[in-house]
């Protein structure tokens, strides 16, 4: 009795320490990615900007923002939603918590289920996924070439949370499709990537699509869609999202998350 006891405790105090490990690597790469970017909110949004724009573009920046609004520099941001680990898994609940730079591309994002915690990245040009099961037994360490573009590619599709980061500018163009969508390009430390943007006629974005590997081979089409738009904090963005792979059998959904909180120009970590 006394033996099983003592190894419970031996075993809680190992997942604790395992725990606050992560916790203070979690805190410091929040603290590496602020410290990276500059502040922006100097620069101020223009309508003029619009002028040469594909029209369903301008209807988006025209819904989105308001003349004289500030370029968003830092953005700390909390979901809850659902989760898949694989295509023919089953739904588990997830909490999310995430932090973003604009004048330096990066962000860090924690998804806490009861089974695992994941960790995703792109902070000083370089991307990677890591997973730990009970926050101490790593069961996956995604990292190179693949992960760099990947993990780029989300933080350019949440850009619709932090919205004057699409503007046009020397890293991104806009490009004419027809009425109800656009592309755009965005070039960045010798990665070129792309989104499809499709616009409903209020001028929201409705989904975006582009080509990201779904693991270390296969280039597929991936796919995020947005709803429920509102406005917070001065800012008007989508507050539910879900993300899918688009394949040839079909839609296959891994993510479904509603946004719960949304701060601007705080670049800390949330206590």
């Amino acid at each position: 009795m006394i033996i099983a006891f003592t190894l419970i405790v031996f075993l809680v105090l190992i997942l604790l320490i395992g725990k606050v490990t992560l916790v203070n690597k979690f805190d410091k790469e929040v603290k590496e990615l602020f410290a990276q970017s500059n502040n922006i909110s100097n620069i101020v949004f223009h309508k003029k900007q619009l002028d040469h724009l594909p029209e369903p573009v301008q209807r988006y920046f025209n819904y989105v923002l308001k003349e004289g609004q500030p370029y968003i520099s830092y953005v700390r941001i909390t979901h809850s939603g659902f989760f898949k680990t694989g295509l023919k898994k089953d739904w588990i609940q997830i909490k999310g918590e995430q932090y973003a730079t604009t004048q330096k591309p990066g962000f860090i994002w924690k998804g806490t289920t009861a089974i695992f915690i994941a960790f995703d990245r792109y902070i000083g040009e370089i991307g990677r996924l890591t997973v730990y099961i009970l926050s101490l037994i790593k069961v996956v360490e995604g990292k190179g070439g693949n992960y760099n573009q990947g993990e780029l590619l989300r933080w350019l599709g949440e850009s619709i949370m932090y919205p004057t980061n699409l503007l046009p500018s020397k890293l991104l163009q806009w490009y004419f499709v027809n009425d109800t969508s656009a592309k755009f390009t965005y070039n960045y430390k010798g990665l070129s990537l792309f989104f499809y943007v499709s616009f409903n006629q209020l001028g929201q974005i409705v989904e975006m699509q582009t080509k990201r590997f779904m693991d270390e081979n296969k280039l597929e089409n991936w796919v995020i869609k947005v709803s429920n738009y509102k406005e917070l904090n001065q800012v008007i963005i989508p507050t539910a999202f879900e993300v899918l792979w688009r394949l040839r059998d079909g839609d296959f959904s891994y993510a479904k998350f509603n946004i719960t909180k949304v701060e601007y120009e705080t670049p800390l970590k949330f206590q």
